[in-house]
This record gives C-alpha cells, sequence and structure tokens, in this order.
C-alpha cells in the first residue's frame, strides 16, 4: 500500500494494479513476486477519488499515500494513523488485551470477507499467494448457506433417475419442499 501510485488506479476498470511493495525502508517486488490486480470496490473508489483532488502529489507516478514531503510513509506512521483512526471509530479497545489489532490485521479481513464473495482460486490471485493452501485459512468464512439444500437436490436427482432407469449426470431441477413433522430439525420428513 505504501508503493502504490495514482497510475495504478484504474477508476475505469474498478481495479488496483499491485507492481510493488515497500518495506523496511526499500522498494521491492510485491509478495508473490509479480504485478497483481485487485478489485477496487465503490467506498475505496469514494476514498482514493476525494484523495486524488488533493492540490498537490497526484501525477501517475506520484505515490498515493506519501510524507509531507511526498516521500514513502514511514512504518511507524502508518501504525500510529492506523491506531488513531481506530480511536476516531470508538475501535480502540480492538488495541487492548492479548490479542491486539494490527494494520495487518486489514489484510486478513481482506481474505476474510474476498472468500465469500470470489472462489478461491481469485482470492488466492487478488492476495498475491502462490499456494492455494495459503489461501484456506479464510475458509472457513464461507457461509455454508444452501450447501444442505444443494447436496439434497444432487441426491434426489440421482436417486430418482436410478428408481427410473435414467443417466445419473441429468441436469438438477428444483429442491422439493421437506417438512419436518416437529419444530425441532430433528422432525421425521
Amino acid at each position: 500500500m505504501r508503493a502504490l501510485r495514482w497510475r495504478d488506479i484504474d477508476f475505469a476498470n474498478a481495479t488496483i494494479h499491485v507492481r510493488a511493495s515497500y518495506t523496511h525502508n526499500r522498494l521491492c517486488v510485491p509478495k508473490s513476486g509479480k504485478v497483481r490486480s485487485v478489485p477496487l470496490i465503490d467506498q475505496a473508489a469514494t476514498a482514493l477519488d476525494a484523495l486524488s483532488r488533493r492540490d498537490h502529489l497526484t501525477e501517475p507516478e506520484d505515490l498515493v499515500f506519501v510524507s509531507p514531503t511526498g516521500g514513502y510513509l514511514h512504518d511507524g506512521d502508518t501504525r500510529r494513523q492506523f491506531y488513531a483512526a481506530l480511536e476516531v471509530a470508538n475501535l480502540g479497545h480492538k488495541r487492548e488485551g492479548p490479542r491486539q489489532m494490527t494494520f495487518h490485521d486489514l489484510r486478513h479481513t481482506f481474505g476474510t470477507l474476498a472468500v465469500q464473495a470470489w472462489p478461491l482460486s481469485d482470492v488466492q490471485a487478488y492476495m498475491g499467494h502462490a499456494d492455494v493452501t495459503t489461501t484456506m485459512i479464510y475458509v472457513h468464512h464461507v457461509p455454508k448457506h444452501g450447501a444442505a439444500g444443494a447436496l439434497t437436490a444432487l441426491v434426489g436427482q440421482r436417486t430418482s433417475n436410478l428408481d427410473r432407469g435414467a443417466p445419473t449426470n441429468a441436469k438438477i431441477g428444483p429442491r422439493p419442499a421437506v417438512r419436518f413433522s416437529h419444530a425441532s430439525t430433528r422432525g421425521s420428513v
């Protein structure tokens, strides 16, 4: 984020290109070793658009997040600004206790939300993970809504086809309604 330049933001295509990283006071290739593109959501685009309207340091080669002199932000400054933002948002308590929120936790928040919106392979690419097993740490956050219904429909279709002697790879139709005899989900079908 500290290496992001205005040329890396494609507002028209709602995309941010991650071309470089700035870590330990040096510019280097991104974590994945290659350029990647990340979707630019409306909330971030709005904030970046407002920032692009500042009086100076908005040329394509200028850094988006800059020090007062136009250089890279120091890591400590970034952390302090993040902690101050937590306080303003009444989230200062997230910095207390044994598991204190850090700036890096924002990356984990992205991963947690991303697996709920996109296929795992897309999230892997957006996060720059070389191996999908790294991305798998976020899979437990994927809602399982409809999973039972989908499997019920598949099994129902396959067993119905077997009963009729039809091929088992036929297209699955809508899920039949199932009514339980008790208020509990353990009732008989």
